[in-house]
């Protein structure tokens, strides 16, 4: 079982200053191991990251709010991260992953601990496909909720399930970007699907996971383009975060500062700023 690095132990103060409000969207939290263990299934296991280190991360780079997603590595066992939101005064919400068996009284309880979302994951080094009928009776239970679930996928997976895309009757958020790598241009067919995609009013994407997009390395300056042109084509519909602590990272670990510096070449209009940083995450997670 592989291990990860930690992340970057210096955040810088960013250049960049966050508008007040501002939200990291895709971030989440490791253990302590000794209180809340991983999954004896995982694929990987992360140096512990745990709450009172991402809020000191938040404090450092500006951050008022976040969204704790549900890595995989925890898989169905929310605790650290429902522990994360009851301390955090409601700044912060959460993305869950569920199993075959969650009720809707499990749901109703997830909901009152601060969950909007769930998540499922399709990326193949991290297991592949999820269960498809859990994925759809899951989808069908979310509406009441007025939740939305999170798809972690490779863009050219958007072909892929691209008829189940379609029966899609809630909102869906895209992580990474689709994870497309920036050495193939933004011409490139699955980015030009992602941006297709988001025609669809229920689509969402996430401008985050620069280094995961970046073939370049530090500072990531190539997967500007393509946040930019995600931006430009649903500017009320993307959300950004920082991904911290960064799992799986094979190249260079980013600095959570730099990466505030990094958004701001996204977008300089102040307006569409605030939107993505305040005002869209908003509209999905606190309304």
């Amino acid at each position: 079982m592989k291990s990860c690095k930690p992340p970057d132990p210096n955040p810088k103060i960013p250049d960049f200053t966050l508008p007040p409000g501002a939200c990291d969207a895709h971030c989440h939290v490791f253990g302590p191991g000794d209180k809340f263990p991983y999954a004896p299934d995982r694929s990987y296991t992360p140096p512990d990251a745990p709450a009172e280190r991402l809020r000191a991360l938040h404090k450092t780079i500006g951050v008022e709010r976040a969204v704790i997603v549900q890595a995989s590595c925890h898989g169905t066992d929310n605790a650290a991260m429902l522990d994360a939101i009851e301390a955090s005064n409601g700044t912060y919400r959460g993305v869950a992953i569920v199993g075959n068996g969650v009720t809707d009284a499990d749901l109703a309880a997830l909901d009152r601990g601060g969950v909007r979302a769930v998540r499922f994951n399709f990326v193949a080094h991290l297991g592949g496909a999820p269960d498809l009928e859990l994925f759809d009776s899951t989808l069908d239970r979310l509406g009441p909720l007025g939740w939305h679930v999170v798809l972690h996928l490779d863009a050219e997976d958007i072909l892929t399930y691209a008829d189940r895309i379609k029966r899609i009757r809630v909102p869906f958020v895209i992580d990474h970007m689709g994870r497309v790598k920036a050495a193939g241009g933004l011409d490139q067919k699955p980015f030009k699907m992602l941006l297709e995609l988001m025609k669809n009013p229920l689509a969402w994407v996430k401008v985050c996971g620069g280094e995961r997009v970046s073939s370049a390395g530090k500072p990531f300056h190539d997967a500007v383009p393509f946040a930019a042109a995600l931006i430009e084509v649903a500017p009320d519909r993307v959300l950004w975060g920082t991904d911290w602590p960064h799992p799986n990272i094979a190249g260079d670990m980013p600095n959570d500062g730099a990466l505030v510096d990094l958004f701001a070449r996204f977008t300089t209009d102040a307006t569409v700023q605030r939107q993505v940083l305040v005002d869209n995450p908003t509209r999905l997670y606190w309304s």
